[in-house]
């Protein structure tokens, strides 16, 4: 058994842990951008595969890393895990769509509601209590969760039919565009001092150092680290003013 992820402000991270580690402590939990992560898949049947959803969709880097290493899935067991600050639909099935093309068995689907990570918008926002609620919550799930896993049971969240549709209407068709490919849209403001944290932090390498300021490609995955980091919070996506870096460290 292995876990791989990808996690922005480490929500997804912190679920696709606690959840391995309450079935197998000695399991290997590993980032999607990993050197190491095709290795860890190809050495083991079981994965755990967790991400955040976007707009009822799975990212777009998470789709990308399953399409390019199609081959790598055959015969894999695969549970599909997917966080959310409010509603996904089939955040689960996205990626289990996917992964049945490649030959995989899809064990199962879990939609954990996690604090909202998206800096630079007010929509989610909570309080610090609400999102130790929210957490606590998230907690009490993945432990119900992984007593049924160890008794061979597996949720099927997100990969029915009808959360197929409730995806697909809910959310995802309207938004497509936003989640059809990478972003270019990152946005960096002259308060950057160059400082490259967000260059060493980005899954994706999307990001540079140009004359002592951070400058932006066209590969963004929405993953919001950067953001979620920067000191100077001078990286926004989908606004223009971050509000809150939405690290899952402000609420434990």
């Amino acid at each position: 058994m292995v876990g791989i992820y990808l996690s922005g402000t480490g929500n997804t991270k912190y679920c696709v842990e606690k959840l391995i580690s309450l079935i197998d402590m000695s399991a290997e939990v590993i980032a999607i951008e990993s050197p190491d992560a095709l290795t860890a898949i190809q050495q083991n049947e079981v994965i755990f595969i967790g991400y955040p959803t976007q707009f009822s969709n799975a990212p777009y880097m998470v789709r990308d890393f399953i399409k390019k290493n199609a081959d790598i899935w055959k015969h894999k067991k695969i549970l599909c895990i997917a966080t959310m600050g409010v509603f996904s639909g089939d955040g689960a099935g996205c990626t289990a769509r996917l992964l049945k093309k490649c030959g995989a068995t899809i064990l199962g689907g879990v939609h954990i509601r996690m604090p909202d990570a998206v800096c630079d918008s007010k929509l989610l926002k909570k309080t610090i209590e609400e999102n130790r609620d929210i957490i606590a919550r998230a907690d009490e799930k993945i432990e119900n969760v992984a007593s049924q896993i160890k008794k061979g049971v597996y949720p099927q969240e997100g990969i029915t039919l009808i959360a197929h549709m409730i995806g697909l209407f809910g959310q995802r068709l309207w938004f497509y565009k936003k989640t059809k490919d990478y972003s270019d849209k990152l946005k960096i403001n002259n308060d950057c001092i160059g400082c490259g944290k967000c260059v060493s932090v980005c899954p994706m390498n999307n990001l540079y150092i140009k004359e002592n300021k951070a400058m932006s490609k066209n590969h963004c995955t929405m993953c919001y680290r950067c953001i979620s980091l920067c000191p100077k919070k001078a990286i926004t996506l989908l606004e223009n003013e971050v509000i809150e870096q939405c690290r899952i460290e402000r609420y434990m």
